[in-house]
């Protein structure tokens, strides 16, 4: 992780404590902050610079015993298998190790690119084991087995001896050894090709970051023409019959367009179909269900007064939510439709 991505991580971490703590005083006895030591817990990255690596050490011997039972069924006894996962180790040579830059990257009739070719920080592959694996069981090895794990990986990749321990005192002497080390760099574009480095090959885009006095944000628009706009018909009506979010409305809806009622139209306007049909249970009652139950009373205005402010219990565990934005008249005309039968012409 570049210093950047810690800063960011950490600014990051500091916010959800301030957001949490206005969380705490605008809703008192709903959660609580987060205390230092559990923020601490996820401060776990560790830099280029060996920022945030923690003591300890592990042997090549320890790191084959983790390996074997933490590690081999996915990738392999020797890390080479492509089963589950992709290689981790192979590709690299010894002129690799004196140069920093592998050397088959630029084949482009090499079988696989594995990890060990590509990675340009040993700290990058300690971070990762440490957070992440075992893939089960992420966060469950120790800062020891990490480095053991770590230590059997360099010495399959012939970095190290097959006697070495790997420890926080000497890993940066093991960064002057990956293969990769100067293989990371960002003056290239994402196809590097004749002219890499030159004006002829520049990176993909040459933003900088805005701090202030920015440009105004984008805003998103369609791009179809109108004639297009409607092609798959209405989407509103396509959407599954429950769940918060629903199609754009792009067309008539099909029983509105067969039938020509108005309040069935109006019906299908305020989104009453996604949770009522006219004679089938969705969500809530069939409105014909409704129109039994209220049949020979005088309902009509305790029905707009439960369809505005919502209700609950009648029809079972599920509350009707209040339907604020309709109008008083659109109410009415809804309720006298129901209480009719939800005719649809």
């Amino acid at each position: 992780m570049s210093r950047f991505s810690k800063a960011a991580a950490l600014a990051g971490l500091l916010c959800l404590g301030t957001v949490a703590a206005v969380a705490a005083e605008s809703f008192p006895g709903v959660g609580r902050p987060a205390t230092p030591a559990e923020v601490k817990a996820w401060d776990i990255d560790v830099g280029p610079d060996f920022a945030g690596l923690p003591k300890g050490s592990g042997s090549v011997d320890r790191g084959q015993t983790v390996w074997e039972s933490k590690c081999e069924s996915c990738h392999g006894t020797f890390a080479e298998s492509n089963s589950v996962f992709t290689p981790l180790v192979g590709g690299t040579t010894a002129e690799d190790m004196k140069t920093g830059h592998t050397a088959n990257l630029r084949r482009t009739d090499f079988p696989q690119r594995t990890t060990f070719m590509k990675v340009a920080t040993v700290s990058t592959l300690y971070d990762y084991i440490r957070r992440a694996m075992p893939w089960n069981a992420p966060k469950t090895l120790s800062d020891d087995d990490v480095y053991a794990v770590l230590a059997y990986l360099l010495n399959l990749a012939e970095i190290v001896p097959s006697d070495f321990t790997l420890s926080d005192a000497n890993i940066a002497e093991v960064q002057a050894m990956m293969p990769n080390r100067n293989g990371m760099t960002t003056a290239h574009a994402l196809w590097p090709g004749p002219g890499f480095g030159t004006e002829a090959n520049k990176p993909d885009t040459g933003n900088t970051p805005c701090m202030s006095n920015c440009k105004p944000k984008a805003e998103q628009v369609s791009i179809l023409p109108d004639y297009a706009w409607n092609a798959h018909g209405n989407l509103a009506g396509q959407n599954r019959a429950v769940g918060p979010v629903r199609g754009m409305k792009t067309g008539p809806d099909e029983a509105e367009a067969e039938a020509g009622s108005p309040a069935l139209a109006l019906a299908e306007k305020s989104g009453c179909l996604a949770c009522h049909a006219l004679n089938a249970k969705l969500v809530g009652p069939s409105y014909r269900e409704v129109a039994a139950r209220y049949a020979g009373k005088d309902s009509a205005t305790a029905l707009v007064g439960k369809l505005k402010d919502g209700s609950e219990g009648v029809w079972g565990d599920i509350p009707m939510p209040a339907q604020t934005e309709l109008a008083d008249g659109d109410a009415r005309v809804l309720v006298d439709w129901i209480l009719a039968g939800a005719p649809e012409k």
